[in-house]
């Protein structure tokens, strides 16, 4: 399975920014998600989404961050509204399937200007 991740960019505070992430194969049953990694820190997430389930966000973007799925395009999306500095990181995209191991893009960077 291959994930590429694209959507990333520089913005200033307040602005909003889409990523996308296209997957190599099919997506229905997999565990899905966005992390993120900023500059010293370790790897978060930021929202996951399980199979016929609703995503499930972290507290620091909720409100701000919407995540969504296209089974149909193997493709899983997140909108970020209301950006904030803090949110600069490199952003990841994740996937899994059943019995199958993690699989992850290559990151997007999103930097946040104040």
């Amino acid at each position: 399975v291959q994930l590429q991740a694209s959507g990333g960019g520089l913005v200033q505070a307040g602005e909003s920014l889409r990523l996308s992430c296209i997957v190599s194969g099919s997506i229905p049953n997999n565990f899905m998600g966005w992390y993120r990694q900023a500059p010293g820190k370790q790897r978060e997430p930021v929202a996951v989404i399980m199979p016929g389930s609703g995503p499930i966000y972290a507290d620091s973007v909720k409100g701000r961050f919407s995540m969504s799925r296209d089974n149909a395009k193997n493709t899983i999306y997140l909108q970020m509204n209301s950006l904030k500095p803090e949110d600069t990181a490199v952003y990841y995209c994740h996937s899994q399937g059943p019995g199958r191991p993690p699989a992850w893009g290559q990151g997007t960077q999103v930097t946040v200007s104040s």
